[in-house]
C-alpha cells in the first residue's frame, strides 16, 4: 500500500460559493450527505466563508440550523469551516469575547475543524480564534494566505508557518484563493514547512483551478509530503472553482500515493450534483475556462465580478480595463496585502474610485483609509508614505501598529440587547451572533424566518 493522501471535499461550501454565488439550497445538498459521509474523506468543508451571509440574505435559512443538519446527516466525517480570524464571518473586527463565543457555539453546534485565516496574514489577528478553538478541544488549523509580490517569498511563508506552529495549531493550511501557486513553488513551500516545523506537522493544501496549473501543483505538493488536499467532486469543479476529486484519484494511480476514497459513493454524489447544477445556471458566470492573466493581475474571480457590478452601477463598464490595471498599483501602495475577503473588496473599490475620479486617493473609502492606517492589521510590505499621509489627512485618525482588536471594548451585552429588541429573536446566543455578523440583514431574516427556507434554483426548461 502506498502513502495515503487525505482529501477534504469542498462541494458543500466553497465549490458552490465559487461557481454559483453560494446560492445552493440546503435541500439540494441533503440527498448527497450519506454518500459523502461514507466516502472516506478526512473532512468535509460545509460552513463559513460566505455561506452565513447567503443563508440569511438570500435563502431565508438559519445557518446554525444548516450546521446542525449537516452534523446529524454526516456523523462519521469531521465537518470543516473557514473562519476569518478576528473578522469571524463578517467584514469588521470583533472584540475577543465575541470571537470566543462564536467559536464555542460553532463547536457546540457541530463544527470540528476550524480553518482560521487573516486577510493580511497578520498572525495577531488569528491568536484569539485559535486559542478559542483549542479551548473547545476541536481542530485548529492555522492558515497562510498564499500570494505573489516582491515581498512574499517562500522563506517568508515558511517563517509564518513556524510562527503558527508555535501558536499551537493542529495543522497548517496553505490557502491559494487565486490559483497562483505554481508547481515548483508548491513543492518548495511544502518541503520547507515540513523541514522547518517537523515532518510530523500536518500540512493541508487548498488551491483553486482558475489558472489551469494547480492540479500539477497538488501533485508536486504530494511529492513534497503534503498530508491533505482540497478538491471538489467534478460536477461542481474547475473554472474559478477547484480541481476535481476524481481527477486527483486517477492522477495518483501507479505513483505510490493513493487516497482512501470510495469511488462508487463519489460517483453517486457526482451524478446528484450534475442534475442539480443546471437549476442554478442563472447564478453562474458565462466564463468558466482557464485564465492565466491572473498571474499578472492577481485578481481572484470573485473580485473581478464585484468590480464589474460596481462599474455597471456607476455606468462606467467601459473603464474595467483601466481599473484592472490600477488594482496592482493600489495593492503595492497598501503594502501588498493578499487579495482575499475583505482586503480584495477594499483594494478593488479604491481602484474603482481612483479611475472614476481621475485623481488617485483624493477620495478614499473609509475601509481603504483604515487599511492604510493599520486598523485591519499589518502588511508584509511597506505602505506608500504619501498615500498614508492622505489617509491621515482625510480621516484625522492616527496610524496604529498594535493589534486592532486591542482597541475594541467588550460588546456582547450591547449586541445582545440590540438583538433582543428585534422581532422573532429567539433568545439564543446563536441569534445574537447572527445579528453581530450582519445586523441589518439579520433583522429582515428574523422577520421572515417563520416562512422557511427558499430554493432559488429554477427548472432549466422554464429558466430563460
Amino acid at each position: 500500500m502506498g502513502r495515503v493522501v487525505e482529501i477534504t471535499d469542498v462541494i458543500l461550501r466553497d465549490a458552490h460559493q465559487s461557481l454559483m454565488a453560494t446560492r445552493m439550497a440546503m435541500e439540494d445538498m441533503v440527498p448527497a450527505c450519506e454518500d459523502l459521509d461514507n466516502a472516506g474523506y478526512w473532512s468535509l468543508e460545509c460552513w463559513g466563508g460566505a455561506t452565513f451571509d447567503a443563508c440569511i440574505r438570500f435563502l431565508n435559512e438559519d445557518p446554525w440550523e444548516r450546521l446542525r443538519t449537516f452534523k446529524k446527516l454526516m456523523p462519521k466525517t469531521p465537518l470543516q469551516m473557514l473562519l476569518r480570524g478576528q473578522n469571524l464571518l463578517g467584514y469588521r473586527h470583533y472584540e475577543d469575547g465575541v470571537v470566543e463565543r462564536f467559536v464555542e457555539k460553532a463547536a457546540k453546534n457541530g463544527m470540528d475543524v476550524f480553518r482560521v485565516f487573516d486577510a493580511l496574514n497578520d498572525l495577531r489577528n488569528l491568536k484569539t480564534a485559535i486559542r478559542a478553538v483549542k479551548a473547545t478541544g476541536k481542530h485548529a488549523q492555522g492558515t497562510i494566505c498564499y500570494t505573489v509580490s516582491p515581498v512574499h517569498t517562500v522563506e517568508a511563508f515558511i517563517q509564518m508557518a513556524t510562527e503558527l506552529k508555535a501558536m499551537g495549531v493542529d495543522s497548517i493550511a496553505i490557502k491559494d484563493m487565486a490559483a497562483l501557486l505554481t508547481p515548483q513553488v508548491a513543492y518548495d513551500l511544502v518541503k520547507g514547512i515540513k523541514t522547518a516545523c517537523g515532518a510530523d506537522t500536518l500540512v493541508h493544501l487548498h488551491v483553486h483551478s482558475t489558472t489551469g496549473v494547480t492540479l500539477v501543483s497538488i501533485m508536486k505538493a504530494i511529492e513534497a509530503g503534503v498530508d491533505i488536499v482540497d478538491t471538489s467532486i467534478s460536477s461542481l469543479a474547475l473554472g474559478s472553482g477547484h480541481n476535481p476529486t476524481e481527477s486527483l484519484v486517477a492522477m495518483l494511480a501507479g505513483t505510490g500515493y493513493e487516497t482512501k476514497l470510495d469511488m462508487d459513493r463519489i460517483l453517486k454524489v457526482k451524478r446528484h450534483f450534475a442534475k442539480i447544477r443546471p437549476r442554478y445556471k442563472h447564478f453562474m458566470a458565462d466564463y468558466n475556462g482557464v485564465d492565466t492573466e491572473i498571474f499578472d493581475s492577481q485578481i481572484p474571480g470573485g473580485m473581478i465580478s464585484n468590480m464589474v457590478n460596481q462599474l455597471k452601477e456607476m455606468e462606467a463598464s467601459d473603464m474595467l480595463q483601466d481599473v484592472m490595471e490600477e488594482v496592482p498599483r493600489v495593492r503595492a501602495d497598501a503594502g501588498y496585502p493578499p487579495l482575499v475577503t475583505p482586503s480584495s473588496q477594499i483594494v478593488g473599490s479604491q481602484a474603482v474610485f481612483n479611475v472614476l475620479m481621475g485623481e488617485r486617493y483624493g477620495t478614499q473609502t473609509e475601509e481603504f483609509s483604515d487599511l492604510m492606517l493599520g486598523y485591519y492589521g499589518s502588511t508584509l510590505g511597506e505602505k506608500n508614505p504619501e498615500v498614508l499621509a492622505q489617509a491621515q489627512g482625510l480621516t484625522g485618525k492616527a496610524v496604529i501598529t498594535g493589534r486592532p482588536a486591542d482597541l475594541l471594548k467588550p460588546e456582547w451585552d450591547q449586541l445582545k440587547s440590540e438583538a433582543a429588541a428585534l422581532a422573532n429573536f429567539d433568545g439564543s446566543d446563536e441569534d445574537v451572533l447572527t445579528y453581530a455578523m450582519f445586523p441589518s440583514v439579520a433583522e429582515t431574516f428574523f422577520k421572515s424566518r417563520p416562512e422557511g427556507p427558499k430554493n432559488l434554483g429554477k427548472d432549466p426548461a422554464k429558466a430563460a
